[in-house]
């Protein structure tokens, strides 16, 4: 039920190429560059390998079938989505990170023409990046009904003033538009009917850059994290995003894909982990005989290949349950990999780190930016607290008003005559005459 189609088959084949002959090649050459140019610059070797990328059909592959003619089903684009994700950088290199690819379907989705054209386009031509500001410095951002930014009508304008951070790639010069979230019917009776999303050009006058926020000491590798102050910023009415008060709505309907994303990028990350802790198990002899051949080394490769499996397993199955079901049905799956995968890949990185020693807390062997990642994506896009919240509601509600004589479910204390006749039944009945 979860089979990708002929087409993805042959674009996997294409990407693993150009993933070999163009990215993994050029991986030093990116965390140097980074490391020397900052989070401020635009990377060289990125702006290099996009053109590539793009001519070998290889980019956008992220679109949705039910959007766009040429997109892909959330099966077929998850297995792709693997491969990228084996390099932290290679999602930029085909226009498919984050959080352009979650803008990209939002303007898509719930944008008007003139949005479209002003944004969409340009974003999906590789000629500009964006940002999403949503999380708050101030407030409990995991409920997002805290968000306390401020987004007030003013004639033909919207008056945006709000405190910001963790706004992806905001330090980007290719940054251009920025999608807000935040409030603009304060005192609504419904607390999911309070937010909106606008669009704000990042060089309207009021927006200003504070801060590179870096991850574990990573800066703009590959997130551009930042911290950006919205100071009484003015943009046109025509700017916001399908109607005020839908924030929300519009937050659910991108959500879905991008945990999709975010999840199997992390099992291609733990793929190539676990390769090179295959191979690290072999080349390594501590008393006298490999790490292959000791027993904890052996249990921690097969546990790291069942959770690998667990983890696609289940993202498959979200996605496919999203391509027919739809997001809001997915909701409890979508939740669960969203807790499983991060935790998944932080448990493995961890352990190849044990396993190659001092070494896997340096730069030489990807672990300790991948262990980075993996660890700020279990708070990206809701903590794992708020989503296993969700799952228990869930499952909680799923019981409530069945009859659970058909399941045998029942939790009920049992009744005096019940435990007097388990006692008769039991191995040592009491009795007759104990109580005279």
């Amino acid at each position: 039920m979860m089979e990708p189609s002929t087409r993805s088959d042959d674009l996997a084949k294409r990407l693993k190429t150009f993933m070999a002959e163009e990215i993994y090649p050029n991986e030093r050459r990116y965390y140097l560059e980074a490391e020397r140019l900052g989070p401020w610059s635009v990377y060289p070797i990125v702006e290099e390998l996009k053109p590539r990328a793009r001519a070998a059909g290889l980019c956008n592959l992220f679109l949705p079938a039910a959007h766009h003619a040429d997109g892909l089903s959330n099966v077929d684009y998850a297995p792709l989505c693997e491969i990228m994700g084996r390099s932290l950088f290679a999602p930029e290199v085909f226009n498919c990170s984050a959080p352009d690819t979650g803008n990209m379907e939002t303007i898509l989705r719930y944008g008007t023409h003139e949005q479209r054209d002003r944004w969409l386009t340009p974003l999906l031509d590789g000629e500009i990046r964006s940002a999403f500001a949503m999380t708050e410095p101030e407030v409990a951002s995991s409920d997002a009904t805290n968000i306390g930014s401020s987004i007030a009508r003013d004639g033909d304008e919207y008056i945006v003033n709000g405190r910001k951070w963790y706004t992806t790639n905001a330090t980007s010069p290719a940054c251009k538009i920025i999608i807000f979230m935040g409030k603009n019917q304060p005192e609504g009776d419904d607390p999911y009917r309070r937010q909106s999303m606008i669009l704000i050009p990042r060089e309207t006058p009021g927006v200003r850059v504070i801060r590179s926020l870096p991850v574990f000491g990573f800066y703009g590798v590959p997130d551009r994290a930042a911290e950006v102050l919205f100071d009484n910023v003015r943009v046109p009415a025509s700017n916001m995003l399908l109607g005020e008060g839908r924030g929300f709505e519009i937050a659910q309907g991108r959500l879905g894909p991008g945990r999709i994303h975010h999840c199997m990028r992390l099992i291609g990350l733990c793929e190539r982990i676990l390769e090179r802790m295959c191979r690290r198990a072999e080349l390594r002899q501590p008393f006298g005989k490999t790490l292959a051949e000791q027993t904890v080394t052996l249990e921690r490769i097969a546990n790291a290949r069942i959770q690998i499996e667990q983890a696609r397993l289940l993202t498959m199955k979200a996605a496919w349950m999203m391509d027919t079901v739809g997001s809001k049905n997915a909701r409890r799956e979508i939740a669960m990999i969203k807790v499983t995968a991060p935790l998944m890949a932080q448990e493995i990185i961890d352990t190849a780190m044990q396993m190659f020693g001092g070494g896997g807390t340096s730069n030489d062997h990807l672990l300790s930016a991948a262990f980075a990642t993996a660890r700020l994506l279990r708070l990206a896009d809701g903590p794992d607290e708020v989503h296993r919240n969700q799952i228990a509601r869930l499952e909680l509600k799923r019981w409530r008003g069945t009859d659970p004589a058909f399941t045998g479910g029942s939790a009920d204390v049992l009744t005096l005559e019940e435990a007097e006749k388990m006692a008769s039944e039991g191995l040592w009945p009491k009795p007759s005459d104990f109580d005279a």
